[in-house]
């Protein structure tokens, strides 16, 4: 990667000698092209395959709700990549990759219209060695709604829809790059602090911000009952959350894959195979700690267990070797069936597991880098622990004044009916109906 620093700063330093223009063009006929051209790319099918997680969140979280809301879910994942990427275009990008400022918060602005062929030579700096401005942001981007769509599903089945669009949007557009900008964009937990692809940064602040959304929204109608007895609410559709899940399991292998932010062999190759074994240990564990513990074998805990572990490895997929892939996506699948299970018990309503997935897995996932991927355990903690208090406080502000200003929740009439009706005045499924008892 930092080969061609050399070259491109000889290539800066004589710019004048080419003319702007001619500048890129000549620093592309050169030997270090090849590489860049290749990593660019690579990058750009990484960002294509987080793109497709959100149609993995969409799908997970529709599987895993009842059918009478699945207009309401899939809408919600349209909104949000479509506002997150045009809100972190606006201002996020660069208010989370500020250049220098002061180490906690920098304001943003939109990013420029355009560029011309030196200008894109001139921003590749130690920072941009092997990738373009416009290459970073799109990758960036795709990380940037995720973290909306995670709330997405906690707050599934009982939230307005415009109160929510409006929460979202917030807690995207404005919080989510503060927290990015003390690791990623050089602050405060620069050092030695270590989120590869944001186990914390990007997971633990979902799951953090939905727990917080989720306390203030209330549970579903009917959830908990008198007595401490929990009502099942069982999703419509477990091949939809099962396609979902696979699909985010694709999408992953670009979340961590770019991560590496070039396409060096051997640590992509290494990143792939962590992601895998993390994930399919996470599984594996989750299957048999849940068949112990609720006597029966769970789809839907085996399939939550999966995205443990793929948040679990998500900090240290650069620095683990294999089989410690394998243990903290093991641990991570322990974790999450207790997380949902305890969840379940304080009466905290989560209909996908959101909060113990990213939230409480991707905190261990970020601990996990000081265990077995050679960080400081004690600034793992640290910057773990901030980063979620942050996001948990936040979201708590945002989600209690949406609620005053607007109504945070739909009426039990609505609730009962369903939000496909109530909210869209539409049906996932219109075509088939419940066949009547005789």
């Amino acid at each position: 990667m930092w080969a061609l620093v050399p070259a491109l700063m000889s290539l800066l330093a004589t710019s004048s000698a080419f003319g702007q223009e001619a500048t890129y063009e000549t620093f592309m006929e050169g030997a270090g092209s090849a590489f860049f051209t290749v990593s660019n790319l690579w990058l750009l099918i990484a960002a294509g395959l987080v793109f497709i997680m959100h149609l993995g969140f969409a799908t997970l979280e529709s599987g895993l709700t009842q059918s009478k809301n699945t207009v309401n879910i899939l809408f919600k994942n349209v909104f949000i990549i479509c506002m997150g990427t045009l809100t972190y275009a606006l201002y996020g990008f660069n208010s989370m990759y500020p250049g220098d400022f002061n180490g906690f918060f920098a304001f943003g602005s939109p990013i420029p219209n355009s560029f011309s062929g030196a200008d894109v030579v001139a921003n590749m700096t130690a920072d941009y060695a092997d990738y373009t401005y416009w290459t970073d942001f799109i990758f960036q981007a795709m990380f940037a709604a995720t973290a909306a769509t995670i709330v997405s599903g906690a707050v599934a089945e009982r939230i307005k829809l415009g109160s929510f669009m409006i929460a979202a949007t917030l807690l995207v557009m404005f919080i989510y790059p503060i927290t990015g900008s003390w690791e990623w964009g050089g602050g405060w937990l620069s050092e030695p602090f270590a989120d590869f692809a944001g186990s914390s940064l990007v997971h633990a602040f979902g799951g953090f911000a939905a727990f917080a959304a989720v306390l203030v929204l209330g549970p579903r109608h009917g959830k908990y009952q008198a007595g401490g007895k929990i009502k099942p609410i069982l999703g419509h559709s477990m091949p939809l959350a099962t396609i979902g899940v696979f699909l985010l399991f694709l999408g992953w292998f670009g979340f961590n894959g770019g991560s590496v932010l070039n396409a060096d062999p051997a640590l992509v190759s290494l990143v792939f195979v962590t992601t895998a074994i993390a994930a399919c240990a996470g599984g594996l564990s989750s299957i048999l700690i849940s068949w112990t513990v609720i006597k029966k074998p769970d789809l839907s805990m085996a399939l939550n267990g999966i995205l443990a572990g793929l948040v679990g490895i998500t900090a240290g997929a650069d620095s683990m070797g294999p089989w410690a892939a394998a243990a903290v996506g093991a641990i991570a699948g322990v974790l999450v069936v207790f997380a949902i299970l305890f969840f379940d018990k304080i009466k905290v309503d989560d209909p996908v597991g959101a909060i113990s997935v990213h939230g409480v897995c991707g905190m261990w996932g970020t601990i996990a880098v000081g265990i077995f991927g050679g960080g400081s355990l004690l600034w793992q903690i640290i910057g773990t622990v901030s980063i979620s208090a942050f996001a948990f406080v936040s979201s708590l502000i945002i989600f209690l004044v949406v609620k005053a200003i607007f109504g945070l929740r739909v009426s039990l009439e609505e609730e009962v009916e369903g939000l496909d009706i109530g909210e869209h005045g539409q049906e996932a499924y219109p075509d088939f109906q419940v066949a009547s008892k005789s």
